[in-house]
């Protein structure tokens, strides 16, 4: 048998050649661990087609799925100071944004695009979790800006597609800061008359859920994300009591009124469409027809006419004032 396993297979193998198989075919789910084909994932728009969990997506991905036959432009935003804390743990925060660009071939955490929703002009900012945990620094601030006025030069609606795990810590206070410059943000466009939405996608906490990510016009979030600002082991271990089922998850947070709608991922670009067509068309969507009125009926608006001609002929009598009960006192 050896001379099978030491010749005959070798040189088969010459014969036939060994095809490299290109990695990452398969992908496990995070909640069921099933198997799925790339392929079938792709196609499903990156949520199990076994258990309905809605995986993340690159800002990429968002735009694609978003935008009219995926058709948009990105815009490039500032560059801010690199590094300005000089910030070091276990490598120099230069090295990590080295190695999250190279990663994701993005500049940082935020993209942000415009183009047609519905054939209607809508702008986008995405957040891609690979890059740093969408972490927010100085960049992201500056992106979000840029967001709101491109926004409002356009006359169009702005949508946030946060994904993040809060504020970059090698930025310190700077980070922090951009929880206000975020906010101003969100004014501008709200100045303008223009319709803010945020969509809540896994996960959405820290100082991104303390600042713009719940100030939308209209808040529509994934299914089973995670929304919160400090998570529920630290909240478990403060309070010291056991948590409901489903806490911070985004159809807990539905039920308690923080969210406004929760949507499926292959019905979210339809919904949002809906959203900014009631926003930005408020007129009737149908013509106004007169209903039919059987013989001897008054058409109501006609009759609510004359109804208005008859009280105007009529003269008001204002009430004779209450006599003064000192001046005439009651008799015994």
């Amino acid at each position: 048998m050896n001379w099978l396993k030491n010749w005959v297979r070798p040189k088969l193998r010459e014969l036939v050649g060994q095809k490299e198989v290109p990695e990452n075919l398969w992908h496990k789910c995070t909640s069921c661990e099933q198997m799925i084909f790339h392929r079938d994932l792709a196609v499903n728009l990156h949520v199990c087609p076994h258990c309905g969990h809605h995986m993340r997506l690159d800002a990429k991905e968002r735009l694609d799925l978003l935008f009219d036959d995926g058709q948009y432009q990105t815009i490039e935003l500032p560059e801010p100071i690199t590094d300005p804390l000089k910030f070091r743990d276990q490598k120099r925060y230069t090295d990590r944004l080295r190695d999250a660009r190279a990663k994701t071939g993005a500049r940082d955490a935020l993209s942000v695009a415009h183009g047609k929703m519905g054939g209607m002009n809508a702008v986008v900012a995405a957040f891609n979790f690979s890059f740093m945990g969408g972490s927010m620094g100085m960049a992201v601030g500056d992106g979000l800006l840029a967001a709101a006025r491109l926004a409002v030069v356009q006359d169009a609606p702005l949508i946030v597609v946060p994904s993040s795990g809060g504020a970059r810590m090698q930025e310190g206070i700077l980070s922090l800061m951009q929880m206000v410059r975020t906010t101003i943000a969100v004014d501008e466009v709200r100045d303008a008359g223009l319709p803010y939405i945020v969509v809540l996608t896994d996960p959405t906490t820290g100082g991104v859920s303390a600042s713009f990510a719940m100030l939308g016009d209209i808040t529509v979030a994934e299914p089973n994300a995670i929304i919160c600002f400090a998570g529920a082991r630290v909240i478990k271990q403060t309070i010291r009591a056991e948590l409901p089922e489903g806490f911070q998850r985004s159809e807990y947070l539905y039920d308690h009124g923080m969210i406004d709608i929760v949507v499926e991922r292959h019905k979210l670009r339809d919904t949002l469409v809906r959203i900014i067509d009631v926003l930005r068309n408020p007129g009737p969507s149908a013509d106004v027809v007169t209903m039919p009125f059987a013989d001897g009926e008054l058409d109501p608006v006609l009759e609510a006419e004359t109804v208005a001609d008859i009280e105007g002929e009529i003269e008001i009598i204002p009430p004779e004032p209450a006599e003064n009960v000192k001046d005439h006192p009651a008799e015994p």
